[in-house]
């Protein structure tokens, strides 16, 4: 083979190969989601049961690459009216739920519905802590719900129901909604 004819096919190979790359790198962006969608369902079955028509949909917006922020939408319907909810992202979805980070509030009006939308970074949530003297790194990758004051549960679960960590004054009713039932939130 000349040298030229050997610099042609090389020079060939090599463009094959870059052309190759460049679209297994555009299939992998592509394969990343833009949007997800989570439904949450209530927390246990008696919550359920007094909530039968409760409807809680999280949409995240991934975003955070182009603009530095993901955009975390909720909105419900059936819910208890004029009931306010908090929001966490979570290592577990349910007890003991193991990690946990406080993102915002979202409220009922007189009709049952709310709607909220926080910008964050969620795909790539996590909490980071010393577990004796290792640092520990806990992807939050679940959604949980919590009725933001004890009292907003007793049409439910009666006077007296447990009174929880999970609201900033540190008195919340019981979780209320988690993404238990549905795929978690993307690992980053």
């Amino acid at each position: 083979m000349s040298r030229n004819k050997l610099l042609v096919a090389t020079a060939f190979g090599i463009g094959l190969i870059v052309a190759m790359m460049g679209s297994q790198a555009t299939a992998a962006r592509a394969a990343k989601p833009e949007v997800v969608e989570l439904n949450l369902t209530p927390s246990n079955a008696t919550l359920a049961a007094c909530m039968p028509d409760a409807r809680v949909t999280v949409s995240v917006k991934l975003k955070t690459d182009a603009h530095g922020f993901d955009v975390f939408h909720v909105s419900g319907e059936g819910l208890p009216p004029n009931t306010a909810f908090t929001v966490f992202l979570l290592e577990k979805a349910g007890p003991p739920f193991g990690a946990a980070e406080y993102i915002g509030d979202f409220t009922s009006n007189e009709d049952g519905h709310a709607d909220n939308s926080f910008r964050l970074i969620v795909a790539e949530a996590f909490s980071s802590t010393l577990v004796g003297t290792q640092r520990v790194r806990v992807d939050l990758n679940q959604v949980g719900a919590w009725f933001a004051d004890p009292a907003d549960d007793d049409f439910c679960l009666g006077p007296g129901s447990p009174v929880t960590p999970f609201d900033g004054d540190n008195e919340a009713g019981v979780q209320a909604f988690n993404s238990a039932n549905t795929n978690g939130l993307p690992p980053p």
